[in-house]
């Protein structure tokens, strides 16, 4: 085994599909001795430091058979040295044959292999080949990364020696297809969770799917959980009772029509809502809290009239006892985390919702630990629930206070968090403005408290990474059906013939959206879907959980409601 070339990149800015992308993928190939530190190769630099570089993506490996491989596959000619991004091309070191834990020594440097390539769309960019990050992980050639042990100079035609085999012998090729690939053995699962060497991203990405069990869907690349939701489409409910908790809020108690019992949900979840007026063009589809511990007969909500807010006018002046909406089931991640830690409840006005849900199912448990209750309102009677909440607090003995800005206009901060005593060690719950919640959460950064335990939850307008608000995209109508973006309240009309892909119109409408290889590989754009379906050209390597969709790879089959 022999190191045929050592490659490194620079920063750099490239036109690609429309828009710039910065990176550092192009490597060119370096004579002489370079040195090779815990963080990479002397040189080379990396423009994403989230998806690359750190001690255990520190040097990116690709072997010359792959190389062979892919020229005849794509029917290319030879291809140079660093063409895939990486800092080593080799002779052999193939990825069904060496393991996660391999240590090797090249030159003065000993080197560990810790993780298989993540791939992203930029190896198809430079390729000129769009289905190759996903290819990469079909054909099981996907590359790895080596973490240094001891830094030292390298040079091309250094030769490669075995030191030690990892432990469990696990290959790059089978821990790659453990998380990418179908069929997500459970025996190889707590197999690959035994690999020493194996860093706590993928370990916590296999812990996920053991927990996922038989379950459809890939919790180990999705960032949020997947769990299945209750059902899918929209059901009829029907208002049961409506009450003014303040002069601009209102609560609509909600059964369902068909009687059936409820399913549980975790407090702080949400439910897409469809409100149907003759009135208007198109049915109002919007996004709401629920705002009580819920029951198998009967479910809250609480809204807010906004100046100019269509959703909240019908709720405040057409709803009435007996009419009949319709609602997507419970989704949202903001939900209480499941530990013995303090709590802190930080809301602002409408915020409160999800927290009182929260609260109401601690009561309801009976759960023993410290509770706090801080939120602020422009006065004592545009405090939405204030008696249920009074009795809330009461039960769990909670620590409280109410913030009023009317009279000063100043809302609480992380100082006055700190003035109280409130526990840094605990989870803070925040929901309220997205300033509000930002001021609040650097506060609380700043004092100690780990941006694990800050969690936060916002309805606002959705907003690109550009702070562009969302927005119907430019140019005329498209014939064809309606998408509806819930959480950002925006619905446009698929263009077969300008989006080839649904992450194509969500770009175009600066809807944020997570992604990177738009392949249907890494299942990052993975989001729910509350009513109608999609096709997927091409088929993703994997299957989103059950009510979600990828939508880098997929078309509306009809029309479409997304959770965005």
């Amino acid at each position: 085994m022999r190191l045929l070339s050592v490659n490194v990149g620079t920063r750099r800015e490239v036109e690609w599909n429309g828009r710039t992308v910065r990176t550092a993928f192009f490597k060119k190939p370096v004579e002489g001795p370079r040195l090779v530190g815990h963080l990479g190769v002397e040189g080379d630099e990396q423009a994403d430091l989230v998806g690359h570089g750190g001690v255990n993506r520190a040097v990116f490996v690709y072997q010359q058979n792959s190389y062979r491989h892919w020229e005849a596959f794509l029917g290319r000619q030879p291809m140079p040295p660093g063409t895939f991004g990486e800092n080593f091309t080799v002779e052999a070191m193939a990825d069904e044959e060496v393991c996660i834990g391999d240590r090797y020594r090249i030159g003065e440097a000993l080197f560990e292999i810790s993780q298989p390539r993540v791939t992203c769309f930029k190896v198809g960019m430079v390729l000129r080949e769009p289905r190759m990050p996903a290819l990469l992980y079909e054909h099981g050639r996907p590359g790895f990364y080596l973490r240094v042990l001891e830094d030292g100079h390298v040079q091309a035609r250094d030769p490669i020696e075995l030191v030690v085999r990892g432990a469990e012998g696990m290959t790059v090729r089978e821990i790659s297809a453990l998380l990418y690939l179908p069929g997500h053995s459970e025996a190889k699962l707590r197999r690959a969770l035994r690999v020493p060497a194996l860093p706590e991203g993928w370990r916590g990405a296999f812990e996920a799917l053991v927990e996922q069990g038989d379950r459809p869907g890939n919790p180990g690349l999705t960032s949020a959980a997947t769990a299945a939701v209750a059902w899918t489409g929209m059901r009829e409910f029907r208002v049961a009772e409506t009450r003014d908790e303040t002069r601009s809020i209102r609560a609509l108690e909600l059964e369902p029509v068909n009687g059936q019992p409820l399913p549980d949900y975790a407090a702080g979840q949400y439910v897409t809502v469809l409100l149907p007026r003759q009135d208007l063009e198109r049915p109002l589809l919007r996004t709401y809290s629920l705002s009580s511990a819920g029951d198998a007969r009967r479910w809250r909500i609480s809204v807010k009239r906004e100046p100019y807010g269509q959703a909240g006018t019908v709720i405040h002046d057409h709803l009435a006892a007996g009419d009949v909406l319709s609602l997507g089931a419970p989704r949202g991640s903001f939900t209480l985390p499941d530990d013995e830690l303090p709590v802190v409840f930080v809301g602002a006005g409408i915020g409160i919702t999800p927290l009182l849900a929260m609260l109401a199912r601690l009561a309801r448990e009976g759960d023993t630990r410290e509770v706090w209750w801080i939120c602020t309102a422009r006065s004592a009677a545009e405090v939405p629930h204030a008696p249920e909440t009074a009795a809330l607090l009461a039960q769990l003995d909670a620590r409280a206070l109410v913030h009023y800005t009317g009279e000063t206009g100043r809302r609480i901060k992380a100082g006055d968090l700190r003035e109280l005593g409130v526990p840094v060690d605990g989870h803070f719950m925040l929901c309220g403005p997205d300033r509000f919640m930002e001021d609040i959460a650097a506060g609380l950064t700043n004092d100690g408290v780990a941006p694990g335990r800050i969690h936060r939850e916002s309805f606002a307008t959705a907003r690109s990474g550009n702070g562009r608000p969302a927005h119907v995209p430019d140019g005329p109508e498209g014939p064809g059906p309606e998408i509806s973006f819930a959480r950002t309240g925006l619905a446009v009309r698929w263009d077969p013939a300008r989006f080839t892909s649904l992450l194509d119109l969500a770009e175009a409408c600066d809807v944020p959206v997570t992604w990177s290889c738009r392949t249907g590989a890494c299942h990052l754009c993975e989001s729910g879907v509350i009513a109608g379906g999609v096709q997927y050209a091409p088929q993703p390597l994997d299957a989103p959980a059950e009510g979600n969709a990828l939508l880098c790879c997929s078309i509306p089959s009809g029309e479409l409601a997304l959770d965005l």
